[in-house]
């Protein structure tokens, strides 16, 4: 099957596919026995989000190069909880899998957070660079160390981040001042978005739309995939392409219960999930390009900010200097040799 990479053909695909069912997305082979190993992989994505597409593909995959022995239930849109019970759940072994924004794992292994920097990646050349190698395999060994967790090789796309509000277009730090926005349950989000003068509020994904809708908060920021999928649009004014922050998900494991697997099976798993991700990146690339214009149609006013204003507001607030000191020289080192100097 052909999978686009415009929002159109991901709502043509999902439909036509019909992949959609009360219990999550399972894919096991035509009139095969019983799978002799069935997972549950979670997210808190909308089951048209390039995630949820190249996770059914995963699947289907799965099940056919293993001979119907491993099954892969997909559970997207927060079926099984928002991300802290998830997280709770993949750490007891009740998920298998999860695929979590990087900084919101920072709540358990704090160092995750650090490809989370405010901007610190100018393009993707550098995000890939990072995370593909030496930042990357940092990340995945403090997952290890510090948790019942483990993390793929290849960490899949979320985007460069946007903000939307109700109350005013954001081109400066100094529109910020004072607005209640929505972050993830994230140290490194709330302590950045009090450098720019935001009253930053914790509230998982499954309660923002409710949250706009309420006016228990202004505004929220995310990449456009996830703004137009989870239909923010129907509850905000203003997108700002601010670029603050690039976002990926890491695809996390329990331990025991990938150990489980025969490891002829664990490499197939493996395979898929990393293949799956690599597509996934170029798809939510490809579809966030695409966005500005449907966002629009839909009423959205949509502005440029100042990127650098917002890193001068950080250097000045000395946020940077706070970070480099609680993540360490080591990792801080690891960062800074693919963006750069950031203080």
């Amino acid at each position: 099957m052909t999978y686009h990479t415009t929002r159109r053909g991901f709502l043509k695909t999902v439909s036509a596919a019909s992949l959609a069912t009360a219990g999550g997305l399972h894919f096991t082979q035509a009139q095969a026995a019983p799978a002799e190993f069935v997972m549950k992989y979670a997210n808190n994505l909308a089951m048209t989000h390039p995630m949820n597409i190249r996770a059914a593909e995963m699947a289907k995959a799965i099940s056919e190069q293993t001979k119907g022995r491993v099954e892969i239930q997909v559970y997207p849109n927060n079926q099984l909880g928002g991300d802290t019970d998830m997280l709770a759940q993949v750490r007891s072994g009740a998920i298998d899998f999860f695929t979590l924004s990087s900084l919101t794992l920072g709540t358990l292994v704090p160092a995750t957070q650090i490809s989370g920097m405010g901007f610190a990646f100018k393009s993707y050349d550098q995000v890939w660079a990072a995370l593909d190698g030496d930042l990357g395999a940092y990340m995945r060994q403090q997952v290890v160390a510090g948790s019942t967790l483990f993390a793929f090789e290849k960490i899949w796309d979320n985007g460069y981040r946007q903000i939307t509000n109700n109350t005013r277009p954001i081109k400066t730090p100094d529109d910020l001042k004072g607005m209640k926005l929505r972050v993830p349950p994230s140290p490194l989000w709330t302590s950045m978005f009090k450098a720019l003068g935001v009253s930053p509020t914790s509230i998982n994904f499954a309660e923002v739309y409710s949250a706009l809708q309420t006016s228990i908060v202004q505004g929220q920021e995310n990449p456009l995939a996830i703004i137009y999928t989870s239909k923010l649009y129907e509850v905000q004014k203003y997108c700002s392409m601010t670029n603050h922050m690039w976002d990926g998900f890491w695809f996390l494991g329990n331990k025991k219960s990938f150990e489980r697997l025969p490891k002829d099976l664990q490499d197939i798993v493996t395979a898929n999930v990393n293949a799956a991700g690599m597509k996934q990146r170029d798809d939510v690339r490809k579809l966030n390009e695409s966005l500005i214009g449907d966002l629009k149609a839909k009423g959205i006013q949509v502005n440029e900010a100042d990127h650098e204003a917002f890193h001068v507001k950080l250097q000045q607030a000395r946020f940077y200097d706070e970070w480099h000191k609680k993540f360490g020289d080591q990792a801080w080192n690891i960062l800074e040799k693919y963006s750069g100097k950031l203080a």
